[in-house]
C-alpha cells in the first residue's frame, strides 16, 4: 500500500495522538490525579503508540498489520478508560481514539489482504 492508501489511517492517528497528549497534560494539572492515574497512563501510551503507527505506515514497514492491530487495541482501551471520567479533556479523547481505532483496524485488514 502507498501512503496515500494509508492517509486516512494516519489522519486518525495523528489526531488521536493530539488529543492524547492534550488529556494527558491537562490530566496532570487535575486536582485529583490518583482518580486520572491510569487515564494519564493511557494516554501516553496511545500517543506514543499511534505516532509509531504513522510512523509504520509512512516507512511502509513490513509488521504495519501488527503495528495498527496493537495501535488499535491500546486506542481501545485509553476510550474505554477515558470514558469512565467526565473532564472534558477525557470526553473529547474517546472520540478520537474510536476513530483511530477504527482506522487501523481497517487499514490492517486491507494490508492483510493486499499482501
Amino acid at each position: 500500500m502507498t501512503r496515500i492508501q494509508y492517509q486516512e489511517c494516519i489522519d486518525a492517528c495523528i489526531k488521536c495522538m493530539n488529543a492524547c497528549n492534550y488529556s494527558y497534560v491537562s490530566s496532570l494539572k487535575e486536582y485529583d490525579l490518583a482518580s486520572l492515574r491510569e487515564s494519564i497512563r493511557l494516554d501516553r501510551e496511545c500517543a506514543d503508540i499511534c505516532s509509531y503507527a504513522v510512523q509504520a505506515m509512512t516507512r511502509q514497514s513490513p509488521f504495519v498489520v501488527e503495528i495498527l492491530r496493537l495501535c488499535a487495541d491500546i486506542c481501545e482501551r485509553c476510550a474505554d478508560e477515558s470514558s469512565r471520567h467526565r473532564q472534558t479533556h477525557c470526553q473529547e479523547c474517546i472520540d478520537a481514539c474510536r476513530n483511530a481505532a477504527m482506522a487501523c483496524r481497517l487499514i490492517s485488514e486491507a494490508v492483510e489482504v493486499y499482501a
